[in-house]
C-alpha cells in the first residue's frame, strides 16, 4: 500500500493532457487549481497507516490475501459494505468534501459482477482478464476513476441515433490486438489525480446501440486522451489567499473534468465489454446502487463538518443558547443522521452475488441518495439561517489584511469579544464554501439526478404485493380473469 506521500510521487511519474482555463497543467501535485484535490484524495493513502483506521481502511484481499487498502477491495460481507459507508463518513470529516476514490471503488465491484454474468451466459472471458486488472490495481494501490456519465447529446435519442456518434464512447475499431474507443466522459471526479479510468456503457443499450457497449482500463496519460478541468465555485481563490478559499487544504467537490478519447487504443486484456448492449442496463444499476450507498457516508460527512461550523458560528455570534438556534441544529441533525441510516440499511441488507462479492439492496441505496438531493440543501439552508447573511458579502482577505482598511473591518465584523474577527471570518468562508454553488449541484445530481432514483424505486417496489396486502385487509376478491 501507499501512503499519502507516495501516492503524490507516483502523480508526478504520470503525463496526462490537462487544460485549464488556457492553460496546461503539467504537474496536478503542486499546481493551486489541483493540489487540494491532490490532497483531499491523499488522506485515503495516509489514513491507511493510521492504527486508528485501520480496521476501516484496511482488509484482507480476496484475490492474493495480501493486506489492501479497501477503496482496490471486492466486498466479501455485509460488514464490508457496513465499513465502507462509515469510512467514507470518517474521510469526509477529516477533508470536508470529496475525496473522490468511490467512484473508481463501485465501478470494479460492479465490473466484477457484470463480467462473471456475461461470462456465464455469453462464454467470454471478460471476468477472469477483470481478476487480473484488479491484482494489479490491488498491488499498485492505483486510484481508478470510475467514468459511466457520457455528455448525451439530445437526451430524446438513443446513442446509435444522435446526430453526432461521439456523445457517447463508442467502439469505432476491433483489431486483432484490441479495440480503438472514441468519445468523451464528463462530470469526471478525480479524474487527473487518478492513475486509471474505467470506462463503463452510461445507459440502456439496444442491437442498434451495441458499439456503446463497452468497458476497459485506460491509463489517463494514455496516447489521445485529455482532460478538460471544470470549473468551481469561487476556484479562482485559490490564487489570491487562505482565508477567502474557505476550505484551503481540500477545496470544493472532486475536481471534475471532461475527458476526451480521441480515438484510444485499448488491448484485448484490458477490455471487460465489447458490444453486449443485452448487458449495459444492469452494469448502470449495479454501479449506481453502489454509488449512491455512498452519500449517506461521505455527504453525512460533510454535514457533520458544517453542523460543527454552523454551531461555532451561533458561537462567534454570540447566540449559542437561542432555542431556535438549538432547534435548527437539532434539526440538521436529525437529516444528516437520517441520510446515515440509510446507506447502513441498504448496507445490512446487502446479497452475495454469483460473482462472490457483496452488493447492497437497490432500493434502500437509491432511498439514501434520492434523501441526499433535499436534505443537504435543507442543511444548508438551516446553516445560512444560522450564520447569517455576512457569510454571502464579506470583504476581501487582503482587505481584512491590509493595515489601514483592516482596522475598520476587525472593527465593524466583531461580534462575541471571546472571538477574533479574522477566526469569525475564517468560520463564514468555510460554511460559504461548502454550502452553495458546485457542492450543492454536486448533491443534486452526483450519481445520477433525481430522476433516476425515482425509476429505481418504482421499478424495485413490487407495487403488486402491496396492492395484495390491502386487498387482503379491505376483504377485496380479485376478479377471476376472463378467457378471450
Amino acid at each position: 500500500m501507499m501512503n499519502g506521500a507516495q501516492y503524490k510521487e507516483s502523480l508526478k511519474k504520470l503525463k496526462p493532457e490537462i487544460h485549464c482555463n488556457g492553460r496546461i497543467i503539467t504537474d496536478v501535485v503542486d499546481d493551486p487549481m489541483t493540489k487540494p484535490h491532490v490532497n483531499s484524495a491523499a488522506m485515503t493513502y495516509e489514513l491507511a497507516f493510521d492504527p486508528e483506521y485501520k480496521d476501516l481502511m484496511v482488509v484482507n484481499s480476496s484475490l492474493t490475501g495480501k493486506p489492501i487498502n479497501r477503496f482496490t477491495h471486492l466486498h466479501q460481507s455485509t460488514e464490508d459494505l457496513i465499513n465502507k459507508v462509515k469510512m467514507l463518513r470518517m474521510i469526509a470529516q477529516k477533508t470536508g468534501t470529496c475525496f473522490q476514490r468511490c467512484v473508481g471503488f463501485d465501478a470494479m465491484n460492479a465490473t466484477f459482477i457484470v463480467t462473471h454474468k456475461v461470462d456465464k451466459e455469453c462464454g467470454t472471458n471478460y471476468h477472469q482478464r477483470f481478476i487480473d486488472y484488479m491484482k494489479y490495481v490491488q498491488e499498485n494501490d492505483l486510484m481508478v476513476a470510475g467514468s459511466m456519465t457520457d455528455p448525451k447529446g439530445d437526451r430524446s435519442k438513443k446513442p446509435g441515433q444522435q446526430v453526432d456518434p461521439d456523445l457517447f464512447v463508442h467502439i469505432v475499431e476491433k483489431r486483432d490486438d484490441g479495440i480503438v474507443v472514441r468519445g468523451a466522459k464528463a462530470h469526471q471526479t478525480g479524474m487527473v489525480n487518478s492513475h486509471e479510468m474505467l470506462i463503463l456503457p452510461t445507459t440502456n443499450l439496444g442491437a442498434d446501440d451495441k458499439d456503446y457497449a463497452v468497458a476497459c482500463a485506460i491509463p489517463v496519460d494514455a496516447p489521445g486522451v485529455l482532460h478538460i478541468f471544470g470549473r468551481q465555485t469561487n476556484d479562482d481563490r485559490r490564487l489570491q489567499g487562505d482565508i477567502d478559499t474557505g476550505n484551503s487544504e481540500y477545496a470544493i467537490v472532486g475536481g471534475e473534468t471532461l475527458t476526451v478519447l480521441n480515438d484510444v487504443f485499448v488491448p484485448w486484456e484490458r477490455v471487460f465489454m465489447c458490444g453486449e448492449y443485452q448487458y449495459a442496463q444492469e452494469y448502470v444499476e449495479a454501479f449506481a446502487s453502489y454509488h449512491r450507498q455512498n452519500y449517506g457516508g461521505c455527504k453525512v460527512g460533510v454535514a457533520d463538518v458544517i453542523i460543527g461550523a454552523t454551531a461555532s458560528m451561533a458561537e462567534y455570534n454570540g447566540v449559542p443558547n437561542a432555542s431556535h438556534i438549538k432547534d435548527k441544529i437539532i434539526e440538521m441533525i436529525h437529516l444528516a443522521e437520517t441520510m446515515y441510516n440509510c446507506s447502513i440499511a441498504c448496507s445490512c441488507e446487502g446479497r452475495k452475488t454469483e460473482a462472490g462479492n457483496y452488493y447492497v439492496n437497490t432500493l434502500l441505496a437509491n432511498t439514501a441518495k434520492l434523501n441526499c438531493t433535499r436534505t443537504m440543501y435543507e442543511i444548508s439552508r438551516l446553516a445560512h439561517d444560522i450564520a447569517g447573511g455576512f457569510i454571502a458579502t464579506l470583504p476581501y482577505e487582503a482587505d481584512l489584511k491590509d493595515p489601514k482598511i483592516g482596522a475598520y473591518i476587525n472593527k465593524y465584523f466583531a461580534a462575541n469579544p471571546n472571538v477574533s474577527t479574522e477566526d469569525r471570518f475564517r468560520m463564514a468562508r468555510l460554511l460559504e464554501n461548502m454550502t452553495g454553488g458546485t457542492a450543492l449541484a454536486e448533491s443534486m445530481h452526483g450519481a445520477g439526478s433525481p430522476q433516476a432514483m425515482r425509476v429505481m424505486l418504482l421499478r424495485e417496489t413490487n407495487l403488486e404485493s402491496k396492492k395484495a396486502l390491502a386487498k387482503r385487509l379491505a376483504k377485496i376478491k380479485e376478479a377471476p380473469v376472463k378467457k378471450a
